[in-house]
């Protein structure tokens, strides 16, 4: 079994210029490519506890922004469990983290993503 604790350097600086992303645009109110950025920030960051949990914090407080009781009762479990499922390695590939997918359901990876993580595989 594998256990995953540190994001390498070539899948860090991605995920935190998605991260960024988001940031930027949720100040702009961009909601809808503010909640993009963070999707895409789940993919690159859910193989890791860290940087998963982040992310579903983050989907959390913007569920609250946005007053979606859906997104905020989506996120709690997946706050809770979805760091744990990462450190051993047990994640749903691709799944875009919000409450509008099933948290076990793996997705198809957009290209440009898929590029960063097969970097990991060597």
């Amino acid at each position: 079994m594998k256990f995953y604790w540190s994001m390498p350097s070539r899948i860090s600086v991605p995920f935190n210029r998605e991260l960024k992303g988001f940031q930027t645009q949720l100040s702009k109110n961009n909601l809808h490519i503010a909640w993009h950025h963070l999707e895409r920030a789940h993919i690159l960051g859910q193989s890791w506890p860290m940087e998963h949990s982040q992310v579903h914090w983050l989907m959390l407080k913007f569920g609250f922004r946005i007053k979606d009781p859906k997104e905020i009762l989506g996120q709690l479990p997946r706050l809770l469990v979805g760091g744990i499922k990462s450190f051993v390695g047990k994640i749903p590939v691709g799944n875009t983290g919000g409450a509008n997918v099933p948290p076990l359901r793996s997705m198809v990876i957009p290209q440009d993503l898929k590029s960063i993580l097969d970097t990991n595989k060597h």
